[in-house]
């Protein structure tokens, strides 16, 4: 049957999130095939309607100038519709936000128990309980940027809960932080992580300016392989497991016997060589790649010029003998030396030179 909006009661559109892409694309699938789906409504008083399922369509429509909308009527009450509705629904798998607005609803406005909850839903009661929490402890203004898909749903599961848990009032500063400054997945990690491990006085200065904090985090880094996040992971990950087995073991330590003991130490002193192998590897890696390049040819510059002193002196065995010496002298002096007292240098060429660098005499002619 063809309903025009104005007998429409939408007093269920806050169940669902609104997601902008996927708007785009049902704005566009309906202006070029128009509606193929009718929407799901139920008998209301004062001859309206009540949707259950089809809000995003009834928005693209008035989007596209329509003043009617095709629906089809289930003849049920709104409680067992809303429920028949969930578990025929095509669409993409509901987030937990989803879930638990839609349990709140059931459990405000139609007095259901946690046990009828969890049996309608095919759910524990342990997961009605959590989503029902989710929804009484995320303040209601993110909750609304959430609906209005200003704010996604993972990032509000994500990062906004736990500071929820913390203070109400930082998970909203937090939210309109995200939503000022469009943060996608990976900023608000950024920022929730530094909130996470920052003193008070940090965490108030990253609220208050947050567009400075991601300015920062936005300066040009050089990207890390894959294997090298997943060591530093694996590396906290064995930090926390010591920290954990560190206070375990003062609670342990009077109930332990000798040997139990014994084995602690040798997993303690296993665990304790493994590190030090892996220290002394990345130790060995920053000495290679931090070596200056010129450094090898230097050193072997400074060899060369030590060898040539080496062998530019005379070896002990072959100094000749002072009369030796003393011949050689004469017979340079003889060889025309003009004064006693200086040397003349030889040129390279000239062959009577070598054997008296070597520290050889050579009879005069």
């Amino acid at each position: 049957m063809q309903l025009e909006f104005h007998q429409l009661d939408l007093r269920w559109e806050h169940l669902r999130v609104r997601e902008p892409h996927r708007q785009r694309q049902l704005l566009a699938s309906l202006a070029e095939s128009g509606q193929q789906t009718p929407i799901v409504v139920v008998t209301s008083k004062e001859d309206r309607y009540l949707v259950i399922d089809g809000h995003k369509r009834i928005a693209a429509l008035r989007q596209l100038g329509c003043d009617t909308v095709e629906a089809t009527v289930w003849p049920m009450g709104e409680a067992e519709a809303l429920l028949l509705s969930r578990s025929q629904r095509m669409s993409p798998q509901e987030s937990a936000l989803e879930q638990g607005w839609l349990l709140s609803e059931m459990e405000h406005r139609f007095s259901y128990s946690l046990d009828e909850l969890a049996r309608r839903f095919d759910r524990s009661m342990s997961w009605v309980s959590r989503r029902l929490a989710l929804v009484e402890l995320l303040p209601e203004a993110v909750q609304q940027r959430v609906r209005e898909g200003n704010l996604s749903a993972q990032i509000a599961m994500k990062y906004l809960v736990p500071v929820a848990r913390v203070s109400a009032d930082d998970c909203e500063r937090m939210a309109n932080a995200f939503v000022k400054h469009r943060c996608d997945t990976r900023q608000a990690a950024q920022l929730y992580t530094a909130w996470r491990e920052g003193s008070r006085v940090v965490r108030e200065r990253i609220l208050t300016e947050p567009e400075l904090f991601l300015k920062t985090q936005r300066q040009p880094q050089t990207a890390k392989p894959a294997a090298a996040e997943q060591v530093e992971r694996d590396l906290e990950m064995a930090l926390a497991i010591l920290r954990r087995a560190g206070r375990r073991l003062t609670e342990a330590l009077p109930e332990m016997n000798a040997a139990q003991q014994e084995r602690a130490q040798r997993e303690i002193e296993s665990a304790r060589r493994e590190l030090n192998r892996m220290a002394e590897r990345i130790g060995q890696e920053q000495e290679g790649r931090y070596a200056e390049p010129g450094a090898a040819s230097r050193d072997s510059g400074v060899a060369r010029a030590t060898s040539e002193q080496a062998r530019d002196r005379t070896h002990p065995s072959r100094v000749a003998p002072h009369g030796a010496q003393s011949a050689a002298l004469e017979l340079r002096q003889c060889a025309g030396d003009s004064t006693a007292g200086e040397s003349r240098a030889l040129p390279a060429t000239d062959p009577g030179s070598f054997g008296f660098l070597q520290g050889e005499s050579r009879a005069s002619p």
